[in-house]
């Protein structure tokens, strides 16, 4: 199991809270660290933009597209939009992406709201033991028993 750091603006993190948003997409030109890396049960870490990570979730499922072409934008639109809740501007500006990342939620829960010390544009961070941004402490991830 991996764990993953993902930064939302807030109404995409109050949507997945409220149980609205239940798939968290990811599309680029360019092939990011999470394509092919994020797997069911993985535990997702949500980060408001400038804000604090204040909630977590276990992949439920996940698709990994590459050679994307607009028609097979517009046809994930039409076949996950009402879980995803792109705007009609967002689908437009990720028209010309080749890879894409669906990843569906299960088990959200809002946690205590933890600030990181993290200065990089990334969006999404596959953490590790030693990139980690202290989330991965027995007290803040719950532990099986």
């Amino acid at each position: 199991m991996k764990y993953h750091l993902v930064i939302l603006k807030k109404p995409y993190l109050d949507a997945i809270l409220n149980g609205r948003k239940r798939i968290e997409s990811r599309f680029s030109t360019t092939k990011r660290p999470a394509f092919g890396r994020v797997l069911p049960g993985d535990t997702l870490f949500f980060k408001v933009s400038a804000g604090a990570v204040c909630a977590t979730a276990a992949v439920a499922a996940v698709e990994d597209f590459d050679n994307l072409i607009p028609q097979k934008m517009l046809q994930l639109k039409l076949l996950h939009n009402r879980y995803i809740l792109g705007t009609d501007e967002y689908w437009e500006s990720k028209l010309d992406s080749k890879f894409g990342l669906l990843v569906w939620l299960k088990d959200v829960r809002p946690i205590e709201p933890v600030r990181i010390q993290k200065k990089d544009w990334r969006a999404w961070v596959v953490l590790t033991p030693n990139n980690n941004f202290g989330l991965l402490k027995r007290d803040t991830v719950k532990q099986p028993p």
